[in-house]
């Protein structure tokens, strides 16, 4: 009965997952940014959202959570996910590379589909 109710839970959460980056889509296309790709997946991990904004690549990050409990959704962006977010990005460029300054935002959905679109929300660390 464990095994059915995590797999169960497991597509609850692709679904809703599914469903926030819809809405954070339509939120960015809404402020003029256009979608490049969406869910690219790599050895190092996944990236929500690729977008142009004017002349500069963006790499979303979307996050939602049901409660503010733990720091809510832009917290879950510890610096081992943003790890993984630069070497996904580094991945897709190698592929599609484009001449374009890059930037990682990240867009933090809450339980009542509150957005909260951070720009810049990390950088490179040399």
């Amino acid at each position: 009965m464990k095994r059915v109710a995590a797999l169960q839970s497991k597509a609850d959460k692709a679904v809703i997952g599914a469903a926030m980056e819809q809405l954070a889509e339509s939120f960015l296309v809404a402020q003029g940014l256009q979608v490049l790709a969406r869910n690219h997946r790599c050895r190092f991990g996944e990236l929500d959202l690729i977008v142009r904004d004017e002349s500069v690549l963006v790499f979303v990050e979307v996050r939602f959570r049901r409660s503010a409990q733990f720091g809510g959704a832009a917290a879950s962006v510890d610096r081992r996910k943003q790890q993984r977010l630069i070497a996904a990005a580094q991945d897709y460029l190698q592929f599609h590379p484009l001449p374009l300054p890059c930037r990682f935002d990240v867009v933090a959905i809450s339980n009542q589909h509150d957005i909260n679109w951070i720009q810049h929300a990390f950088i490179i660390e040399s």
